[in-house]
């Protein structure tokens, strides 16, 4: 007999609850063991202190994952949420293997910073899809938006056309995080098998302080896209309250990274010096090993901000029957990251140019977790999606209310109706007066 929703919703979470307290069963002894047989140093007491604010940490975001999970009803959302919730055990259990093993910490911390740039890149997806639901035709609202001048501290650069210019700009200023963040950890890694390296030291002759130096550069130019998007659609994104949301990714990301460059400055002055290493063999360890013990706590406080800010309680409704491995397995696919690459590529030199694609519209789109932010205004001809798996797709209306609605050219959420046939009977009514004398006037020129 299939596993189906009517079911396994009940006795999911209580097996997750049991087997958590069955792993702290076998954990905290173990940890114990450890500062048994060993002279407890400092060394040792910041892991311990540490893994008591990981194990608080894991169960309080792992519960928000369950949650999306079991009240899977708009994948375009939550999938990018699961996504992002994965950030805090990730940063934590990293954090702690590093500040235990330190001399593997540059390979664990590969893992954080590479998910790091993968999180903000699902911020983007996140806004970006709500948006292609609640406005199919977001081009042309941009476009009749008022011009948006830069923010400081590039407000002398020329401004991005409105319109599909500025959403691709956008993305692909928050995309190229995703790759120049993985390609400069393999950097990274090179160099510290080749002795050049030197983390937390800042001089002219390691490859630490340039590599910082670009990524944050890369990084800041990423979250000012970010921002740019947020200021010139703030209206259209105050349902999902996006301030909190971004202050989250925003925090975790920036909080992390400058705290890891102020303890640097610390061992650059002397106030960390090689007369106070404690149990640790380097200097340059004890920066390490603080980074990620103050990193272990600080995650306690991102997994309660995200479980409120990234709330399951919106998508709580009714679900269709299905398998319970559906939910788990669409949470791995990624599908809708290699088509959203794909199509950043191909539009790359567009977009730098500011070149805008020459847009038609259809009067039925069929739209799924897949669809770009484009799609209402500006969709590839060629793009193919029968062979997408559908999902429900609908307004996002808070706790659960989820209405189906028909996608048209009219913009604000509050104009779709709720039968479709009445829609279209008002839909030349609902147009400007403009455009409804345009048949008029080329009759009268053709005769």
């Amino acid at each position: 007999m299939p596993c189906t929703c009517g079911n396994w919703r009940r006795w999911i979470r209580p097996l997750v609850v049991v087997l958590y307290i069955l792993g702290l069963l076998v954990v905290l002894p173990l940890c114990v063991w450890e500062l048994q047989k060993s002279e407890v140093g400092t060394h040792t007491k910041a892991w311990f202190i540490a893994g008591i604010f990981v194990f608080m940490t894991i169960p309080i975001s792992l519960w928000g994952i369950l949650q999306h999970l079991v009240n899977y009803t708009q994948p375009e959302l939550q999938k990018p949420i699961i996504r992002i919730l994965w950030m805090v055990p990730i940063y934590s259990l990293d954090s702690w293997i590093a500040l235990k093993y330190p001399n593997i910490a540059i390979y664990v911390d590969t893992c954080r910073e590479c998910y790091e740039a993968y999180v903000i890149y699902n911020f983007m997806i996140f806004l970006q899809n709500y948006l292609s639901n609640q406005y199919p035709s977001l081009v042309l609202m941009l476009e009749a938006k008022e011009q948006q001048r830069h923010l400081p501290p590039l407000c002398c650069c020329p401004s991005w056309p409105m319109g599909e210019v500025l959403l691709f700009r956008c993305k692909l200023g928050v995309l190229q995080y995703t790759v120049v963040r993985p390609f400069t950890t393999i950097i990274a890694l090179i160099c510290e098998l080749c002795g050049v390296y030197d983390e937390g030291n800042f001089s002219s002759k390691n490859a630490w302080t340039y590599l910082v130096i670009f990524n944050n550069l890369s990084q800041l130019f990423a979250m000012y896209c970010l921002v740019l998007f947020y200021k010139v659609l703030r209206e259209e994104l105050n349902p999902i309250h996006p301030v909190g949301k971004f202050l989250c990714v925003k925090l975790v990301v920036f909080v992390s990274f400058w705290q890891a460059v102020f303890i640097a400055f610390l061992v650059k002055v002397g106030i960390i010096s090689d007369s106070h290493t404690w149990d640790w063999d380097s200097v340059e360890a004890v920066a390490t090993g603080l980074q990620d013990f103050v990193i272990c706590v600080e995650m306690f406080l991102a997994a309660i901000a995200h479980h409120y800010s990234f709330t399951y309680k919106p998508y709580v409704q009714e679900a269709e029957e299905g398998s319970c491995f559906d939910s788990f397995l669409a949470m791995w696919d990624i599908s809708d990251i290699r088509a959203d690459i794909s199509e950043q590529v191909r539009n790359v030199g567009r977009t730098v140019l500011g070149r805008p694609r020459k847009m038609y519209f259809s009067e039925e789109q069929e739209h799924n977790e897949h669809t770009s932010l484009l799609s209402g205004g500006a969709q590839e001809p060629a793009t193919d999606v029968s062979s997408m798996p559908p999902s429900p797709t609908g307004r996002y209306q808070g706790f659960g209310r989820t209405t189906m609605t028909p996608h048209s050219l009219s913009a604000p959420a509050g104009l779709f109706s709720s039968a479709s046939d009445t829609q279209y009977e008002d839909f030349p009514n609902s147009l400007p007066q403009d455009t409804k004398e345009l048949p008029d006037q080329v009759n009268r020129t053709e005769s």
